[in-house]
């Protein structure tokens, strides 16, 4: 039996018995649970120090998971929509969030986006959608603010905005967290395949999209280095 085997285990074990007893936080002794969850399973406690937030173009803002005191100074800012890039889920760092959301007249839209995969078609149908519909100034995240928040940053600019690729894909870079060598970096490679293709054959971005991206496919051809996947999925806990 490893060391590390046994952390794992124990960890596991903490997260299961806090989860079971913490609930939908409706208590004080829950909601104590529900702070200790988020501060030391969910990593909250390293985002109350730096919070991953930047500026992505006028109105739009990226970050890390924000606490309720990062909701409020959102809210301060004048931010009217923040973009969930994890979804609505049984975490306690997401309760806090959606209550700070209403408490301080936010509005939350829960937008599950995958790290590790190439973007489905309609993922990217629905995220042109929602860039339309919120009302800005806005602020997407995920958990740490890295590779999701880098994907629809950059798909912000790209589809939004319309900004060149090239300019979109530096949202995905190391100054942010992110590390391309890693699974996370098929993002990477989603940009790279359409700006590849659109300097050979002059594309708009949803006609490539429609009729000639294959996310399969992609996926297939993608290759990551397993130096890069124990940093960002052992060290970094990234989701």
């Amino acid at each position: 039996m490893s060391k590390r085997w046994f952390l794992r285990r124990i960890t596991t074990w903490m997260s299961e018995g806090i989860k079971r007893h913490r609930g939908t936080m409706g208590g004080p002794f829950q909601r104590a649970l529900g702070h200790v969850e988020s501060l030391f399973i969910d990593h909250a406690v390293f985002r109350l120090a730096y919070a991953n937030r930047h500026r992505i173009a006028p109105g739009m803002y990226r970050s890390s998971q924000p606490s309720p005191s990062h909701v409020k100074t959102a809210a301060d800012m004048g931010i009217r929509t923040i973009i969930n890039l994890r979804g609505s889920r049984d975490c306690a760092s997401f309760y806090l969030e959606d209550e700070a959301c209403r408490r301080h007249g936010v509005a939350l839209v829960n937008f599950p986006v995958n790290s590790r995969d190439m973007p489905k078609k309609e993922t990217l149908h629905r995220a042109r959608e929602i860039f339309a519909a919120i009302e800005y100034p806005a602020l997407l995240h995920c958990k740490s603010g890295a590779d999701r928040a880098g994907l629809m940053a950059g798909l912000y600019l790209l589809i939004h905005e319309g900004r060149p690729v090239e300019e979109a894909a530096r949202q995905l870079h190391w100054k942010y967290g992110h590390i391309k060598q890693a699974k996370t970096g098929i993002l990477d490679y989603f940009f790279d395949l359409y700006r590849l293709y659109n300097e050979r054959q002059p594309t708009p971005f949803f006609d490539w999209v429609d009729q000639v991206y294959d996310p399969v496919a992609a996926k297939e051809s993608f290759r990551s280095k397993e130096w890069a996947n124990t940093v960002v999925d052992r060290i970094l806990s990234r989701e």
